[in-house]
């Protein structure tokens, strides 16, 4: 099994980023995929999370109307394009495949002025 995040980085309040996962190792179509995200100090929490590309997606109240989660099962893919962001949104950013115990290194977002 393997997860590759990218696409962080440093942002301004009120910008925009499109992180990226990239999957292997396992049937990806089968799992439901999500983002987590871990600030300095505190717990990992879930952020948002989606089985099919044509369903149902699931989404923190802290990020409802400013995050989406996609993906791409062609690709073993899935993204979450960040909107409005933040300062308390800096975190490191973890995409994970439900009921499988690995995590990948993550992905640094950074909202600040």
């Amino acid at each position: 099994v393997q997860l590759v995040e990218s696409g962080g980085g440093l942002v301004q309040p009120g910008g925009s980023l499109r992180l990226s996962c990239a999957a292997s190792g396992f049937t990806f179509r089968n799992y439901y995929m999500s983002w987590y995200r871990q600030a300095p100090g505190k717990q990992r929490e879930w952020v948002a999370g989606m089985l099919n590309p044509s369903g149902g997606t699931q989404y923190a109240d802290s990020v409802k109307g400013r995050f989406t989660i996609s993906r791409d099962n062609a690709k073993n893919m899935v993204y979450l394009q960040m909107n409005s962001l933040k300062p308390e949104d800096t975190a490191a950013y973890y995409c994970r495949a439900r009921q499988i115990d690995y995590w990948g290194q993550g992905t640094q977002v950074t909202v600040s002025s």
